[in-house]
């Protein structure tokens, strides 16, 4: 399945990790560019990875590919916002995040290990918006901050929606393991 990221350094981190076609958006270019996504639209009929950054443009991009491929066919890989800055760069970025290329090798085979088997979509213990709504995380007093609480639990963005939320920890997470969070969060442990 193909990968698809925002620039050549995030192209290059995953090339030596990954067996599979990594695209390039060129950042903003992805917007202008009919070529660009007509070559995605083309490459990504039977499905994508989309893994941007985990900051306001890496939402900007993902948010227009979500646009022009059809939505059941984009696997999101969500990165941790962990401050710092890549080692090429002289100055942090605009949000201080570390983006793909910046992320270790381990983190990252974590996050890309459900899609190794190339044969079928990743296994799902799906995790409903009505399973967040029940466990307070959606729709009640405070939900946002304890939504927040549980994505720095999973070192995920705490910027997610619902729904984003949802696909993900269904994805990388045991139900057992996410319930046992959610209590220590319910529980003031986190």
């Amino acid at each position: 399945m193909p990968v698809i990221v925002e620039g050549k350094y995030d192209k290059i981190k995953l090339s030596s990790l990954l067996d599979a076609e990594i695209i390039t958006t060129n950042g903003f270019g992805i917007f202008k560019d009919k070529q660009k996504k007509d070559c995605i639209k083309a490459l990504c009929q039977n499905g994508v990875i989309i893994a941007t950054d985990s900051d306001g443009a890496g939402n900007l991009i993902r948010g227009h590919l979500k646009g022009i491929l059809p939505p059941e066919k984009i696997y999101n890989v969500y990165i941790p916002q962990i401050k710092g800055r890549e080692k090429r760069k002289k100055e942090d970025s605009a949000e201080g995040y570390l983006g793909v290329e910046g992320t270790d090798v381990e983190t990252l085979i974590k996050l890309f290990l459900p899609f190794a088997s190339s044969e079928s979509e990743p296994e799902k213990d799906v995790i409903t918006r009505t399973d967040l709504y029940n466990y307070g995380f959606f729709g009640k007093d405070n939900s946002a901050e304890k939504r927040k609480k549980l994505c720095s639990a999973l070192s995920l963005p705490d910027n997610l929606s619902a729904k984003e939320l949802c696909s993900v920890i269904s994805r990388l997470y045991k139900r057992a393991d996410i319930e046992k969070i959610i209590k220590d969060i319910d529980g003031g442990k986190i």
